[in-house]
């Protein structure tokens, strides 16, 4: 039995992720199941599949150790028996490896820069309702995953902010060029206009092609949705990860200094244009800060995340670090409506 497998003490304490400030986070430890070495990492997923989906589905993610995970396919073939269809990325905010449909590297990120809180591509109009993290190799020091139970942070959040965010939405706005982030390709799955153009058109984004041939868009989401599931009402966006304020300051004085305020690869706004000031950026993270719980790495490590409920970050860190991330269970999800309180979150279809 699989309850046997789950320890439910949490492991010894790590030292508190930066932005934490060292506070002991309400955020419980997702649990740890252990796999005993199991030689067949497919073959032990399958069986303990549905067990696996309940504790995330309690807990929003769990920690799955002894799994013995060495090589994309190795994560390929537990995507394909943990989820019953891969999702594919799409606008993709930093580059990544193709491994298989739905397995990808980690996304290109400086080592010495934290990747704050965020819910991937929660700015689509379909985003993957199950993450997979896999660590292949562990680096020498930091970069450990942390995770934020997303409904804890909505009730913990300025409630008149939150009352703005869910009258009128939030705005992202992007510049894609061949110097910095994603590059067409990456993020649409070519670099042809027209077919840019048509993938804009049926999922929401407005765009416009720049004398300088780069393209800028912009795209109205729902900052809150309820969980189709559990119907818990969830903070679910990238408003303060992909907002100016969150740069590293010298990394935005260049990129306004090169592009201009309007060039910049991403930028987050109010629903109504209006910008969202570093107040409120601060405000947010310290929220993630507070309601986050640190998941160090282990060589063949699995963390098996709900997109949906719970978000998830990642350190700096030093020296080699191979982490693959599948993506699972494609959910889809409305652009922003004025009149709508909600994300409108619809069933993906049995």
């Amino acid at each position: 039995m699989l309850s046997g497998l789950f320890r439910k003490a949490p492991a010894p304490a790590e030292p508190a992720a930066p932005g934490t400030n060292g506070t002991t986070s309400p955020t419980s430890v997702p649990p740890v199941v252990e796999a005993d070495g199991s030689t067949d990492a497919a073959a032990w997923t399958a069986r303990h599949r549905d067990a696996l989906r309940d504790l995330v589905a309690e807990h929003g993610a769990l920690t799955v150790r002894g799994l013995g995970l060495r090589t994309p396919s190795d994560v390929e073939a537990v995507l394909h028996r943990l989820a019953d269809r891969p999702a594919t990325e799409r606008e993709a905010f930093a580059a990544r490896d193709t491994h298989a449909p739905g397995v990808y590297s980690s996304s290109t990120w400086p080592p010495n820069q934290p990747m704050c809180m965020h819910h991937e591509v929660s700015y689509t109009t379909q985003c993957p309702g199950l993450l997979l993290f896999a660590c292949l190799r562990p680096p020498t020091r930091g970069g450990a995953i942390a995770v934020a139970n997303a409904a804890a942070v909505l009730r913990a959040l300025d409630p008149a902010l939150v009352d703005r965010f869910e009258r009128e939405g939030w705005l992202l706005t992007r510049t894609y060029n061949d110097e910095i982030g994603a590059t067409l390709t990456q993020s649409f799955g070519t670099d042809a206009r027209d077919a840019v153009e048509a993938y804009c058109r049926e999922h929401a984004v407005d765009c416009s092609w720049q004398p300088d041939g780069s393209l800028r868009t912009r795209q109205h989401r729902s900052a809150v949705l309820r969980h189709p599931v559990s119907g818990q009402r969830c903070w679910f966006n990238q408003i303060a990860f992909l907002n100016e304020w969150t740069m590293a300051p010298d990394v935005r004085d260049f990129l306004v200094d090169e592009y201009g305020p309007d060039g910049l690869p991403f930028n987050t706004r109010y629903g109504n244009g209006d910008p969202v000031t570093p107040d409120v950026v601060e405000h947010i993270n310290k929220v993630y800060g507070t309601y986050s719980a640190r998941v160090p790495w282990h060589t063949g490590d699995l963390i098996v995340v709900d997109n949906l409920r719970t978000a998830h970050s990642r350190e700096a860190y030093e020296g080699p670090r191979e982490v693959v991330v599948a993506m699972g269970e494609p959910v889809p999800l409305g652009p922003a409506r004025p009149d709508s309180t909600t994300t409108r979150l619809r069933r993906t279809a049995a």
